[in-house]
């Protein structure tokens, strides 16, 4: 009988989350991510917008306002994000739902963004934290840049305002969905000489009663897109110095913590380089040096960064869309740069060995930085030629994700066959003793309230059978 190991799947150093779809680029779904990466990443983040009270919502707003003369991104009634419709709306059919599900059932966590109307009163509030119970352990960021000037909600509002909605925000949710983290988004120093974080006094009690810090910090950024070109004579873009970027965020942390009294969570919400100032290659050396300045930094103050976007209209993206067709993606070099970094030990969410195990097993899905899952080590003789699992009887409605030789494989209800000759292609496995790691996130993408008083931060599947597995060194003929 195979030897049978139990595995924890724990917190990296410094998590990568992958923001995918936006105002600049549409929803890429999860099979095609995992399989373009080679692993899952910590979460994804996902940008939406609530304003029910408006005319047009839910429409997305450039489809309500085809008609508009628009010169910016940031010009629409609400914000141009796919819309929440949620809430008070409640067709959970739709999205982010769908999208939601899908990222769970891949084994990575939900970083929803949602900008919203500061005016709703708590019903809206109350109906999104009861969407939100089901989906685990979700980290929202409510109103991003929040002392910006360019969203819908800080133009029919004030900054007090704004600051007293999420800390009510906060209050509706701790007590309502505890399974949620709030995210408070600011903008970290106006000056690098500055003492106070911009706009400190008056978020100050939001400080406070956030679960997670936050800035978003992009090292260039063309924000004219797409309504003008980054050339020398056009100024609607930037670039910084990756120190300067890194020292920005590195002291907002610590003045947080300071405002807060009390050491949190921080994370970068939304950070890359954009290829339309740097060009292709200097943006890959950006978020190299970034990385960089992240794993030699010995006061290990980033908890988390995300990659802004998977695939993108702009030079955004690891891919660009092809502008004929939304569906398809462009590879960009920036995505073997990502690959790179998300292989790296510091950024990958460690899998320890807890001890010995025997099937059947209860597994238990808490996130992507906390699950239990278990390991079957299988030695391989030679060059393997075939090497795939069969899913039998019980098995065939089992929800898996599944590592072997640092390649990773989802396995969906329904799902017979898994071929893991991509994670040998190219490597040299001969006399080598691999492990299958497996894990069980939730099938229908979210946990289930029959498991126990702990369902919204665990789910449970028990496995009663491992994989049938065809491990073959020549061909048939």
């Amino acid at each position: 009988m195979a030897e049978i190991k139990r595995l924890h799947m724990g917190k990296a150093q410094c998590a990568i989350d992958l923001g995918d779809g936006s105002e600049r680029g549409e929803y890429v779904d999860q099979d095609y991510i995992l399989n373009t990466l080679g692993r899952p990443v910590r979460a994804i983040s996902l940008m939406t917008s609530y304003y029910p009270l408006d005319e047009g919502f839910p429409k997305r707003a450039h489809d309500a306002f085809a008609d508009s003369n628009i010169t910016f991104q940031w010009d629409y009634p609400y914000d141009d994000y796919e819309t929440y419709k949620g809430g008070l709306i409640g067709d959970k059919e739709a999205e982010p739902f769908n999208w939601m599900r899908d990222v769970r059932r891949h084994g990575m966590d939900v970083c929803l963004t949602i900008t919203m109307d500061p005016h709703l009163d708590d019903k809206h509030i109350e109906a999104i934290a009861d969407d939100l119970a089901t989906f685990g352990r979700v980290m929202l960021r409510v109103n991003h840049e929040a002392t910006g000037d360019w969203f819908a909600f800080v133009k029919r509002a004030s900054y007090e305002e704004v600051a007293a909605f999420y800390a009510r925000v906060c209050d509706i949710f701790h007590e309502r969905a505890k399974n949620v983290k709030l995210i408070l988004c600011l903008d970290g120093f106006k000056e690098p000489g500055d003492e106070k974080l911009n706009m400190e006094d008056i978020f100050a009690e939001a400080i406070k009663k956030t679960d997670i810090f936050s800035i978003d910090r992009y090292m260039s950024l063309h924000w004219g897109w797409p309504y003008d070109v980054a050339t020398k004579e056009t100024k609607n873009y930037y670039r910084e110095k990756v120190e300067n970027i890194y020292n920005n965020g590195k002291r907002a942390s610590k003045r947080f913590e300071t405002v807060a009294g009390e050491k949190r969570v921080m994370v970068l919400s939304e950070m890359n380089a954009d290829g339309d100032v740097t060009g292709p290659y200097e943006q890959c050396d950006m978020l190299k040096e970034f990385c960089d300045m992240v794993k030699n930094d010995e006061e290990k103050w980033l908890d988390a960064y995300t990659f802004y976007q998977f695939r993108d209209r702009g030079r955004l993206g690891l891919e660009t869309e092809d502008p004929n067709n939304q569906n398809v993606g462009i590879k960009l070099p920036l995505l073997d740069t990502f690959i790179e970094i998300i292989n790296d030990e510091y950024f990958k969410q460690p899998i320890d060995i807890e001890g010995d195990e025997t099937i059947p097993v209860k597994l238990r899905w808490g996130s992507a930085e906390d699950s239990d899952g278990v390991g079957v080590e299988i030695p391989v003789e030679d060059e393997p030629v075939f090497f795939e699992a069969y899913f039998e009887d019980e098995l065939e409605d089992a929800n898996l994700l599944m590592e072997i030789n640092d390649r990773w494989f989802y396995k969906a209800k329904g799902v017979k066959f898994v071929d893991f000759m991509p994670a040998f292609f190219g490597k040299n496995v001969k006399g080598k003793n691999l492990t299958l790691k497996i894990f069980a996130p939730p099938a229908t993408g979210e946990n289930d309230a029959t498991q126990g008083d702990d369902w919204r931060e665990n789910y449970y599947y028990t496995l009663t059978k491992l994989p049938k597995i065809r491990l073959e060194y020549k061909s048939v003929l």
